[in-house]
């Protein structure tokens, strides 16, 4: 069976209404214009975004162009299932081509970092997202935004994990979209 996040929308329960959605985006292929556009079409399906600053950042795991990357943060009252499904349309609509390897330039990526207090297990992925302590792109934005939000796996506070990150691993710096 084929689930659409509209028809998905009908048939799946839908979370609470007040659910904490952390999303990661980044982009190293026309960065600039892909994220505001992906930020559009999320604001058009989710309302109101919390941003954190855009960094730059050298890729990780392959050889590439560098990525801009950003945090949002917004409250929802679709289930996981449905958000997962909208956001991978979201990437095919802006040119993803999900058959190429994991490591690779993209002109955009959206993951979801943490979804209220779920584990992920309902839609196969682990919540809170794992590149949440390893990747600085993910961490440096997630502490700027929620900095005394506890990361249950670990029992710290974003703020905390960012302090004792070790910085010289991945280089990353401020940068504006225009």
């Amino acid at each position: 069976v084929h689930v659409t996040a509209s028809s998905a929308n009908l048939r799946m329960p839908s979370a609470m209404p007040d659910t904490q959605l952390t999303l990661s985006l980044g982009s190293n292929i026309d960065a600039p214009r892909n994220i505001r556009s992906a930020l559009n079409s999320l604001t058009q399906r989710f309302g109101p975004l919390r941003l954190s600053s855009v960094y730059e950042s050298e890729a990780v795991g392959f050889k590439g162009d560098n990525f801009l990357n950003l945090v949002a943060v917004t409250n929802t009252d679709l289930s996981l299932i449905v958000v997962q499904e909208y956001l991978k349309h979201l990437e095919i609509s802006q040119g993803r081509d999900r058959q190429q390897e994991k490591f690779s330039s993209r002109p955009i990526d959206v993951d979801i970092l943490t979804f209220g207090d779920s584990d992920g297990s309902e839609i196969g992925i682990t919540l809170p997202r794992p590149e949440i302590t390893r990747n600085a792109f993910v961490l440096l934005p997630l502490a700027e935004l929620l900095p005394e939000q506890i990361h249950p796996p670990s029992e710290r506070s974003y703020a905390e994990l960012w302090a004792d990150y070790d910085k010289s691993s991945q280089r990353l710096w401020p940068v504006s979209l225009d």
